[in-house]
């Protein structure tokens, strides 16, 4: 075959792939899903494109009798090829298998709110080998995913189904505020029940905090606390 024949082949292969990468990114890009999910697909979708690149680019490669023979070869000592590569890339692919811990495992996720070296910021993109957190000045700090899946990270956005239903209640600046915290707590029903002083200007500022299950729990609780805590404050005398 002359040589242009084999660099038409070569051009169109690599066409073909690219073409073929793009949509297939296209494609798996159209969904509309949840963090936990996003993350997960966001990985994978790159490992899918990064693997019909490698193939495609490898195909086009071989149509090259040097790069053949070259490419049996290395076949032939994979074995003794595949540890240099390994102990060469050691790094890199230890970052791109953390990153597939990361988004099966995900101990972070896209949008979540994490602090790590006293930097907190946003989940932004979870690559193959780095994760970008924007930070708040707007900066990205970007952190290998090995270290990610082996530090300690806080992050602020996976938490429990609980909600903490809160009350705020304002009384005379002369009345007994630890009798009133009393009350509170009675007026609460649970002895888990907490009551802070968080103000003290023209009236006395104090806030009843009470677990639930869940978000609609505590929205339900927070509505009942009000009338329970005006009730009982009302009866004590405290706005009288």
């Amino acid at each position: 075959m002359p040589w242009w024949h084999r660099l038409i082949v070569l051009g169109a292969v690599l066409l073909v792939t690219l073409v073929i990468a793009r949509l297939t990114d296209r494609r798996l890009a159209r969904r509309d899903l949840p963090p936990a999910a996003a993350t997960r697909y966001r990985v994978l979708r790159r490992s899918v494109v990064m693997a019909i690149v490698f193939v495609g680019l490898f195909s086009a490669l071989l149509v090259i009798p040097q790069v053949r023979a070259v490419a049996t070869g290395i076949l032939a000592s994979s074995a003794v090829i595949g540890i240099v590569v390994g102990l060469a890339a050691q790094r890199t692919i230890g970052n791109f298998i953390a990153g597939l811990l990361i988004a099966f495992s995900q101990p972070i996720r896209l949008g979540d709110h994490v602090e790590i070296d006293g930097l907190t910021g946003v989940v932004e993109e979870i690559g193959l080998t780095y994760t970008f957190i924007r930070i708040a000045d707007n900066d990205r700090l970007v952190i290998p995913n090995e270290r990610i899946a082996s530090d300690t990270i806080r992050n602020s956005s996976i938490r429990g189904p609980r909600k903490l239903a809160q009350v705020t209640v304002q009384v005379p600046l002369d009345r007994d505020l630890d009798a009133i915290r009393g009350l509170l707590r009675e007026a609460a029903g649970d002895e888990r029940a907490e009551v802070a002083v968080t103000g003290l200007e023209d009236k006395a500022q104090l806030v009843l905090s009470v677990w639930a299950d869940d978000e609609p729990a505590a929205e339900r609780l927070e509505s009942e606390l009000r009338l329970r805590a005006h009730e009982r404050l009302r009866a004590a005398g405290v706005f009288a």
